[in-house]
């Protein structure tokens, strides 16, 4: 046999063994990944988190937000109780197995604590792995301020903040792509310049729509916040309040006249989207943050620059980089 062949088949076999190695790191690499992801896991248990301390509790909300930690890393956790449905209603009454435990009764009156079927006591879940800081700052109780941003301030303040700190929307690239969620689309126009995607806002579990909660996000990548909207964006703003509001009355049987639809101002991530809620107490719609959309198209139907122009006020938490940025160059009292 001739050094060639012989020279070829050591070749061969380094080469396979190197592919074999190749492999068997990609596995290793892929499970290693599976550990790591916690949104990987087919089998998670609350039990896999490490509890490290609450951030904050809502009373009025019926939520608390929890940091935790899963194999090393941050995770951020939102328990909601859910609003009640009608079913639920009927099958706590109807069910044997919801025990009552009396703690006192007085004439016609009596206080109870009902254990009911774990069935019908699930808590929506968000989790959030791995999470950054700054995750960790949005959801923990912090005292509030309210700013009043001039056009100034935002050129030399709030811009360069939000140039300078960008927070990763590979998510909404995911959903605009079709990479994720898809399931969960309820209408969709495609049009890159007009079109936009409606899902549910992760804080609505879907099953009742007196606290409905969904959000548009629009294919156009170039458009940060309320600042940016002028009059060019008005054929965009304008398809999204008709297209949108059609499509949930269509799916929900919820007219236009029963519904809030608002842009945040700051908003909780810089690309474009608008909030579709039902008339409740939202997250997110008091006055010094939600702007109606309907009022935003008048404004800019009457000066097409208006919020490039005009005064904006939001609430900012007192650990906000933003926070500081304001206080060390504006000086106002806290």
């Amino acid at each position: 046999m001739s050094a060639d062949v012989l020279n070829d088949r050591e070749s061969n076999a380094k080469r396979a063994k190197l592919s074999e190695n190749s492999n068997e790191a990609l596995d290793l690499r892929s499970q290693q990944e599976e550990e790591v992801t916690i949104h990987r896991k087919a089998d998670l248990n609350l039990s896999a988190i490490k509890f490290v301390r609450i951030l904050n509790d809502s009373p009025l909300n019926k939520s608390v937000f929890v940091e935790g930690l899963y194999n090393g890393e941050k995770v951020v956790i939102i328990f909601e109780k859910t609003p009640f449905s009608e079913a639920s209603v009927k099958q706590l009454l109807e069910r044997g197995d919801n025990s009552l435990k009396q703690h006192f009764h007085n004439d016609i009156y009596g206080d109870y604590t009902t254990f009911p079927n774990p069935e019908l006591n699930g808590l929506k879940t968000t989790i959030i792995h791995p999470a950054t800081e700054k995750h960790i700052e949005k959801y923990s109780a912090q005292q509030l301020f309210l700013i009043e941003e001039s056009a100034e301030d935002y050129a030399n303040i709030t811009l360069p903040y939000i140039e300078s700190t960008p927070l990763s929307i590979d998510w909404v690239y995911n959903i605009l792509e079709h990479k994720s969620e898809t399931d969960r689309i309820i209408f969709e126009d495609p049009d890159p310049e007009l079109g936009f995607i409606l899902l549910p806002d992760l804080k609505w579990n879907g099953q009742q729509t007196n606290d409905l909660y969904l959000v548009a996000i629009c294919h156009k990548r170039n458009i940060k916040s309320l600042r940016d909207l002028n009059q060019q964006h008005l054929p965009l703003l304008r398809n999204i309040q008709k297209k949108g509001t059609e499509a949930i009355s269509k799916k929900y049987d919820l007219k236009p006249s029963e519904l809030r639809i608002y842009v945040h101002y700051q908003p909780s991530f810089y690309h474009l989207h608008i909030h579709f809620t039902a008339l409740f107490d939202a997250p997110g719609s008091r006055v010094e943050r939600a702007h109606l959309l309907s009022t935003i198209i008048n404004n800019i139907e009457l000066y097409g620059d208006y919020y490039q122009k005009s005064r904006l006020t939001f609430a900012v938490r007192k650990n906000d980089a933003l926070f500081a940025k304001f206080e060390e160059l504006k000086k106002f009292d806290t």
